[in-house]
């Protein structure tokens, strides 16, 4: 059972799943174009030794959009979460976005984190300055009914009309806006491996090998870090979608060895 909630970070509302429970803290961070109901599965797996708190990030969700989508902007909400809380110190999950946003958090931050599951979060990436998630500006963002939002989707809406959901004032909208996700996909790319390497916490890698990370700059990831073990699904990129069983047992091996 989950409660949501909403605190402020820097003037924005920004709101968060708490599935509750006396067990030890775990942060979870979605990736883009995912809000933090995504762990509803996985925090059910992992109840009651851990009580798992998902963030809608900026701009996704329930949370408000923010005027950028920068690095820095997304670890001083994560800071501003952590301090609402009153928590000194979790172990941060993330996907994608949110494993990136939470390894670059630990760097800055070492003593709040004490364990670190990075799931499909790459060391390196866009480097080709290709943005990947450019095709969704095409998407329609609100309309006035569901049924007209879902139709101005078109062969889109079999990926995105599951998400869409009626606002207080009666109209209908994704969790995002399709503008705000290829600026935010533009500022996390880049060269990460100092913050990847920064801290020596445990930490598990867990790799899609269909996903976005290639195998050898995954062997490296393992490598180059200290206390860093690698785990493999034969997935996409959405491995807690895509395989929640194999997903939640690997989290659950690693956190019971903490």
């Amino acid at each position: 059972m989950s409660t949501r909630n909403t605190f402020h970070s820097n003037g924005r509302a920004l709101s968060y799943l708490d599935f509750g429970g006396a067990g030890r803290p775990l942060l979870a961070l979605h990736g883009h174009m995912s809000e933090g109901a995504s762990f509803t599965e996985l925090a059910a797996a992992l109840a009651p030794e851990w009580r798992v708190i998902a963030l809608d990030q900026r701009g996704h969700g329930y949370s408000d959009r923010a005027a950028d989508y920068s690095r820095a902007g997304y670890l001083a909400d994560i800071e501003a979460l952590l301090n609402h809380l009153g928590l000194d110190q979790v172990v941060a999950l993330g996907h994608s976005l949110g494993a990136i946003n939470a390894y670059q958090f630990a760097a800055r931050h070492p003593e709040r984190i004490t364990a670190l599951i990075n799931a499909e979060g790459p060391a390196v990436l866009g480097l080709d300055g290709v943005n990947p998630l450019q095709f969704v500006l095409a998407l329609p963002h609100e309309a006035p009914t569901r049924a007209q939002l879902i139709a101005e989707m078109g062969p889109m809406a079999a990926h995105f009309g599951a998400l869409v959901r009626e606002r207080a004032d009666g109209t209908w909208s994704l969790p995002f806006h399709p503008a705000d996700i290829v600026d935010s996909e533009h500022h996390v790319h880049g060269d990460h491996w100092a913050d990847w390497t920064a801290t020596t916490c445990p930490a598990l890698l867990l790799r899609g090998t269909q996903g976005v990370i290639p195998t050898d700059q995954a062997e490296a990831m393992t490598t180059r870090r200290p206390g860093t073990r690698l785990a493999e699904l034969d997935t996409d990129h959405f491995i807690y979608a895509a395989d929640p069983t194999g997903f939640a047992k690997h989290v659950t091996e690693f956190l019971a060895e903490l």
